[in-house]
């Protein structure tokens, strides 16, 4: 059985919603919760950019081509999405982050990514 961690974002508070549409998340409900199951730990709420879509199918996860069979219409630059904690911080250290929502990222990604990271690309 899964079961959702304790929905806590990354400054402490309730975690906020990242996206309905496209819809997110590793429960597909919206948010960036995470459980022992979700080995990607789709933890973090990111504001895709051309220049990190085109980076993530680059290195191997094409989010921007759709894939109908899975329901899935395929990201553009403006769409919000739980993205993998270690696909993040591997983008910060290639230097093409995304800007991140820190209300809508689940504590666990400080599992594998710095809060100062995050700090340093978060929307203003």
């Amino acid at each position: 059985m899964i079961s959702k961690d304790e929905a806590v974002n990354v400054l402490g508070g309730a975690l906020q919603k990242c996206s309905d549409a496209p819809l997110t998340g590793f429960f597909r409900d919206g948010h960036c919760n995470t459980c022992d199951e979700d080995q990607g730990s789709h933890t973090v709420c990111a504001l895709m950019t051309a220049e990190f879509l085109a980076y993530s199918k680059y290195v191997g996860n094409d989010l921007s081509t759709p894939r109908p069979e899975f329901g899935f219409d395929g990201l553009k630059p403006g769409d919000q999405w739980c993205l993998c904690a270690a696909r993040f911080l591997q983008a910060h250290d290639e230097g093409c982050a995304p800007k991140v929502r820190l209300a809508a990222t689940h504590k666990r990604a400080l599992e594998i990514v710095p809060l100062e990271v995050l700090r340093e690309h978060a929307e203003a």
